[in-house]
């Protein structure tokens, strides 16, 4: 996919905000689940909400895409009513979602958000094994000594995990990386089926979100129901929530459908660094409000994991021009042998 030509303002703009939106949603979530006071607040109804804003926010977009309301209402017929197998194709991609949107709050129940942030860095191999296999693309071999990088990096940041001396409930490091590891692998396989389905056809973008979250508000309905149907009944939906809970929710909706802004105006390298600079970010507001205890191998872990971010999304070199010049060396050598 192309970078769209805007001005390197724009770009800092779009960076600035995600580098935000990531590192606050990951504080702001651990803050909720462990130090926040008040009643905690059921995880399955929150992930719940944020498919129905996101659905909300994707009907806007369509609506300012399409800029009429009769284009927009045959669009929605179309594409929704009409259109049971598209809902069933992007309803694996929802389940999926689903998986990892729970899992944030099972690992961020356990683990520090800086320890958090790092970890989840994992999604990139992830992702590059799942377009590999599913989308036929292949990876140069700097980009192979990335992954290797970046997975001894996360290694040596979960050896010792950092421990915050300000959390006073009972975590589980282990249950935290496991769920991490879930979601990781639900991200990879998630964002690459999508956007093979995306270059399946001409369907907008917001289309195939509405879609997409059409099935995945059904899908965390039943999570609800399963996993705290009991307790939702006996309390209620909105149990716990506070404005930081509201905030979270905010975060996680609009954070999903500002990725797809950034994915259109920046470029591997600028989100490399905004995801470094989460990092830091995460790991400073840490150690302010949990107490988080740098030690020697989460730092190192963290750099490598940085550097490794930064190599990975390196431009491949263009060979082509290369070649050219060396397949004309060659002929000029051989013509000046034949001459000889």
């Amino acid at each position: 996919m192309a970078v769209e030509n805007v001005s390197v303002v724009f770009k800092v703009y779009c960076l600035s905000v995600m580098t935000l939106v990531a590192a606050t949603y990951t504080v702001a979530l651990r803050y909720t689940r462990t130090i926040s006071s008040g009643d905690l607040y059921f995880s399955t109804t929150a992930v719940c909400i944020t498919e129905v804003i996101k659905l909300i926010l994707s009907l806007v977009m369509l609506a300012k895409e399409t800029s009429n309301p009769l284009r927009l209402k045959n669009a929605i017929v179309e594409h929704i009513f009409y259109s049971p197998k598209e809902l069933l194709k992007l309803s694996v991609p929802s389940i999926v979602y689903a998986v990892q949107n729970n899992m944030a709050f099972v690992a961020l129940s356990n683990l520090d958000a800086a320890v958090y942030q790092v970890t989840y860095q994992l999604k990139i191999p992830c992702t590059a094994l799942c377009t590999v296999l599913m989308l036929n693309r292949s990876l140069n071999r700097l980009q192979w000594f990335s992954v290797f990088m970046l997975c001894g990096g996360v290694t040596l940041v979960q050896w010792k995990p950092a421990e915050a001396t300000k959390v006073q409930i009972e975590q589980n490091p282990f249950v935290g990386f496991m769920a991490i590891a879930v979601a990781v692998l639900c991200s990879g396989f998630a964002g690459v089926y999508f956007e093979k389905v995306l270059k399946s056809s001409d369907t907008s973008l917001w289309v195939r979100n509405i879609q997409m979250y059409l099935s995945g508000i059904l899908v965390t309905l039943i999570g609800v129901y399963m996993n705290d149907g009991e307790k939702v009944l006996e309390k209620g939906f909105f149990y716990g929530y506070t404005p930081s809970v509201c905030f979270v929710v905010f975060l996680a909706s609009v954070g999903g459908l500002y990725t797809s802004i950034v994915v259109k105006y920046t470029d591997n390298i600028m989100k490399g660094f905004s995801a470094a600079a989460a990092i830091v970010l995460s790991t400073v507001a840490s150690v302010m409000l949990f107490g988080l205890q740098i030690t020697f191998t989460f730092a190192s872990g963290a750099m490598l994991v940085c550097v490794s971010i930064y190599l990975y999304g390196l431009p491949k070199q263009d060979t082509s021009k290369v070649s050219r010049s060396e397949k004309e060396v060659d002929s000029e050598l051989k013509q000046k042998l034949i001459n000889v």
